[in-house]
């Protein structure tokens, strides 16, 4: 299942909640987005409900962004029709990701919304922020170069950095690959990867079973890194079939 995605009316990046805790820091993030023009709010299961009282009187002007608000159940179904993602955290990850600043993410967003994809930033629950599992489903990080002796941001100030970094970057034009194929979407590589895995299952791969987890959270961390195409995605489907019937040709 997918959330109904917003009308492309403008080149402008998704700002997804994961699990936020307060209404107030929810109205403070649509105020922020607001102050630099952005409406494309997504919450994932909030977890005082939707709609909040408290998220309204905190929006105050800024009530347009909280109307269009798209609620989704997991960061999957937030994700799905995104072709490039950003994963806001001040923590060191065990996993290999590119690491951008605010404005290099930015500028970069920037480029690839006016090109048509759709882009989205992930932002953690206020208390730990995001897990890995939600970090794996981005193509980069983007990390704050805060105090280290107190690296710690509220929701509303993380936010409000982003969308002035968006703001800011107005005019950068970054390179860029282009060709007939269109970026793939998240939808289309959870796919991809439910395939790899159900492949791989198959023949005892994720051996020893108690490692299976971090090998499949390692696989498809290195299948979102990549800048996927549709017709990429197509393609090793195909290869992971033919292997398939390569290895029951030999039974």
């Amino acid at each position: 299942m997918t959330i109904e995605p917003e009308p492309q009316d403008a080149a402008q990046p998704v700002f997804v909640l994961v699990g936020p805790q307060m209404g107030e820091n929810i109205g403070a993030a649509a105020r922020a987005m607001w102050n630099f023009g952005l409406d494309r709010l997504r919450l994932v299961a909030p977890r005082d409900g939707w709609p909040n009282p408290k998220a309204e009187a905190m929006a105050s002007g800024a009530a347009c962004v909280l109307d269009r608000a798209r609620v989704a159940a997991s960061t999957a179904e937030a994700c799905a029709d995104l072709t490039r993602v950003y994963a806001t955290t001040a923590r060191d990850r065990a996993m290999t990701k590119t690491v951008m600043t605010p404005e290099a993410a930015m500028a970069e967003a920037r480029a690839l919304a006016a090109a048509g994809e759709r882009v989205g930033v992930l932002f953690g629950p206020e208390r730990a922020g995001l897990e890995n599992a939600d970090v794996i489903r981005a193509n980069a990080v983007v990390s704050v170069p805060t105090n280290p002796a107190y690296g710690s941001l509220n929701l509303g100030q993380c936010v409000l950095l982003l969308a002035y970094e968006w703001q800011r970057a107005a005019g950068v034009a970054l390179p860029g690959i282009r060709g007939a194929d269109r970026p793939a979407a998240g939808a289309e590589v959870d796919r991809l990867v439910a395939h790899l895995v159900e492949r791989l299952d198959a023949v005892g791969f994720f051996f020893p079973e108690a490692r299976r987890p971090s090998m499949v959270a390692n696989l498809e961390n290195l299948l979102r890194r990549a800048p996927l195409t549709d017709a990429d995605v197509r393609t090793l489907h195909g290869v992971v079939r033919a292997l398939a019937e390569k290895v029951r040709g030999r039974k």
